[in-house]
């Protein structure tokens, strides 16, 4: 992802008990999310996708399941993978994360935290948790709150 200059280089995430819930650290230092990002509509998945980053918040990892549309998916497969992935890390704590915008792409689809450049100049940026849009950070950066 070609970063622009205007664009936020750390964001924080505070542990809350919605899209939040799973952020920390592992007993080795890195930081973790644990999510469950869509894409919507008739035609969308479901997906569950840890994103493992450095010390310094920049990415290392990138793990995306696939689950189908929220039609057709097995809710139960999902849940035990959402439950492997986080039990996969070991001990952790459950903390506010500050980490890098990222994209990766995986299903042809686009995952990250992705920096969306203003329109105009009295716009402002956003950084949206994709796919689904589900989180949005605005500045200031460090606040670690989000809109859904």
């Amino acid at each position: 992802m070609r970063m622009h200059p205007g664009a936020p280089k750390i964001i924080a995430i505070d542990r809350d008990d919605h899209h939040a819930e799973h952020v920390g650290r592992t007993s080795d230092g890195r930081q973790f999310l644990l999510t469950t990002p869509f894409v919507p509509g008739p035609e969308g998945n479901e997906f569950v996708a840890l994103y493992l980053f450095d010390a310094a918040g920049a990415l290392l990892e990138a793990h995306v399941d696939e689950f189908g549309s929220r039609d057709a998916m097995d809710e139960l497969a999902r849940r035990r993978v959402y439950e492997a992935r986080l039990a996969g890390l070991g001990e952790v704590s459950f903390e506010r994360i500050e980490v890098a915008p990222f994209c990766v792409e995986r299903f042809g689809v686009e995952f990250g935290l992705i920096p969306e450049e203003p329109e105009n100049e009295d716009d402002t940026w956003w950084v949206a948790m994709e796919p689904g849009d589900y989180m949005a950070f605005g500045e200031p950066w460090d606040s670690g709150e989000y809109d859904t």
